[in-house]
């Protein structure tokens, strides 16, 4: 059965360098990327632009 290509449309559209940055072999999101998103992902993001952080489904950026 194939794999859902929302997941594959997803990581082919990233662009390294402005919405991530390899580190130690794992993908950091950046703070643009999670800005544009437009909600907070609740999974702990170290550059999470939400307050209060790490709550899914947040949208207000930090001030």
């Amino acid at each position: 059965m194939p794999l859902d290509d929302r997941f594959s449309r997803f990581n082919n559209n990233l662009k390294e360098g402005d919405d991530f940055y390899l580190e130690n072999g794992y993908r950091v999101l950046t703070e643009k990327f999670l800005t544009n998103r437009g909600y907070c992902c609740g999974n702990g993001c170290r550059h999470c632009p939400y307050h209060p952080a790490h709550i899914k489904g947040n949208k207000t950026l930090k001030k």
